[in-house]
């Protein structure tokens, strides 16, 4: 099973279209919402809808969501997370809260104590844009060293995009990039999963 977390933009339709290709792939598909119903396409409310989730509601929602589908019936009890922008961060929180098998983070906040790194069950993928204002080089390299400390497994891959370069709805979608990208999670998670 594969726990997916939106945007900062809320759960909506490319999130789960996204979804949708993973239960072609085979897996069982979750898409959580962590804005309680609210989607938006402007800019400015998705900013403030991302500054009003509490994060300890979140890490439980994702913690319950992972628990839930741990005892789905036909999981073979193998997990992952995937996440993008805010969701990334949130595919790592809910990996540290309810440790899974495969942790996918595209361009989302990374930057965590070892402490915290150190609950961490498998390996992390994590897709970076090297034109990223937000998730920069400086916070990725700061996360790789604390990922070494923590003793965990950790894979990055930087491609010559803009912050969120895998949306086909942005206007700064980088189809080629988005398609390795993905390549890379699908072979990621059939190793893992």
């Amino acid at each position: 099973a594969i726990i997916l977390v939106h945007e900062w933009w809320g759960l909506n339709d490319q999130i789960k279209s996204v979804a949708a290709e993973l239960a072609k792939e085979g897996y069982f598909g979750l898409a959580i919402d962590l804005y309680e119903g609210q989607v938006t396409d402007q800019p400015d409310q998705a900013r403030a809808l991302m500054q009003k989730v509490d994060a300890a509601a979140a890490t439980d929602t994702v913690a319950s969501w992972i628990d839930w589908v741990r005892r789905r019936e036909g999981v073979n009890g193998k997990i992952g997370t995937v996440g993008w922008c805010f969701g990334g961060g949130w595919s790592l929180n809910a990996s540290i809260a309810a440790p899974v098998d495969a942790t996918v983070v595209y361009y989302g906040r990374v930057n965590q104590p070892v402490e915290k790194l150190k609950k961490l069950k498998g390996p992390v993928l994590g897709h970076f844009a090297s034109r990223d204002q937000w998730i920069n080089q400086e916070m990725v390299g700061g996360f790789e060293t604390a990922m070494a400390e923590a003793g965990k497994s950790v894979t990055s891959h930087w491609y010559e995009a803009d912050h969120a370069f895998a949306n086909p709805t942005s206007a700064i979608y980088d189809e080629a990039d988005a398609k390795l990208a993905w390549d890379r999670t699908l072979a990621f998670f059939k190793a893992n999963l």
